[in-house]
């Protein structure tokens, strides 16, 4: 049977501890010294055990007074952080916006549009989590996330979605690469070309190796890994060519990998995701602008010349 300890006597034993006196814990609760007293002696009575020696008018804590002590303190911690998050609610400003969202575009989207978003919001806060497919999906048909971003152009259940983007693969090479010479590459200009692959279950290597067996074009496979950012620090080792989503492309080129236009479309899409069933986001429309902003480099670099007729 638990013992009839209340709040009011948790309250007054923190206040004495904390301020050291009968006569201050009075003060910080605005009650009178007598009151402290009978609470502090009904709570010690309730116990069955003394929390403070008493000498010369002073009160000494004991070692169960300190041990008792810590724990409240600890759950004072957990209660002033329920008030904060309380008060937080009211200011969109300090809310936490939840985004679900592709590995590869955490790596080579976000880290823009977040910065731009922040910097509009300097208050809020921010959670990416990357999730692969079908999961992200899952996610958020279960309602877990304020916003998803996900390359699957199909209805998530308890979702709506809008199409951000939707841009062609393209080709990645290393430094030095006697495909470089072309402005456009070929599923011809693979053939015998050693290549880096995605995963097997990865509907962009069904893709992939569909357009090069319809071409009749054996590539050399000695390499498969399961993320565009993989694939692409393998190519910059030398370790053969790849096709890749265009936003991870260009945020791993530089001098050791370089890109080219591929000449059959394999469109990447980019679509935003919204809970149906989860309260709204106050600030949930200004992330994904911020996303749409990040996308806009990628979108004007796909131009006519690297677009190909589609399959």
């Amino acid at each position: 049977m638990s013992l009839p300890i209340t709040h009011r006597h948790i309250e007054v034993f923190r206040a004495v501890m904390t301020a050291g006196s009968v006569t201050g814990a009075a003060q910080l609760l605005f009650t009178s010294q007598p009151t402290i007293s009978r609470e502090l002696a009904r709570m010690e009575s309730l116990l069955g055990y003394a929390l403070f020696e008493r000498t010369a008018g002073r009160l000494r804590p004991t070692a169960r007074a300190l041990a008792l002590f810590d724990e409240v303190q600890r759950a004072y911690q957990g209660l002033d952080q329920v008030v904060a998050r309380a008060q937080s609610l009211g200011r969109a400003e300090d809310e936490r916006l939840r985004v679900l969202t592709l590995p590869a575009l955490a790596h080579a989207l976000l880290p823009d549009a977040s910065a731009d978003w922040l910097a509009r919001h300097p208050q809020a806060e921010l959670t990416l989590t990357p999730q692969e497919s079908p999961l992200l999906e899952e996610w958020m048909a279960a309602q877990r996330f304020d916003i998803g971003l996900s390359e699957v152009p199909t209805t998530v259940p308890g979702t709506r979605s809008e199409m951000l983007a939707e841009l062609d693969e393209v080709c990645v090479l290393p430094a030095g690469h006697r495909l470089l010479e072309r402005q456009v590459l070929t599923p011809a200009d693979f053939e015998g070309e050693r290549f880096v692959s995605l995963s097997a279950e990865d509907p962009y290597r069904r893709q992939f190796d569909a357009i090069f067996a319809s071409a009749g074009v054996r590539r050399r496979l000695q390499m498969e890994t399961h993320s565009a950012i993989a694939v692409c620090a393998l190519v910059q080792k030398n370790l053969g060519i790849a096709l890749v989503n265009p936003l991870t492309a260009r945020a791993c080129a530089g001098p050791d990998l370089h890109l080219r236009p591929f000449s059959v479309s394999v469109p990447f899409r980019i679509q935003a995701l919204w809970p149906l069933h989860r309260a709204a986001h106050a600030l949930t429309q200004d992330f994904i602008d911020a996303v749409k902003r990040a996308l806009a480099p990628a979108m004007a670099g796909q131009q006519a010349p690297g677009k190909a007729k589609r399959r």
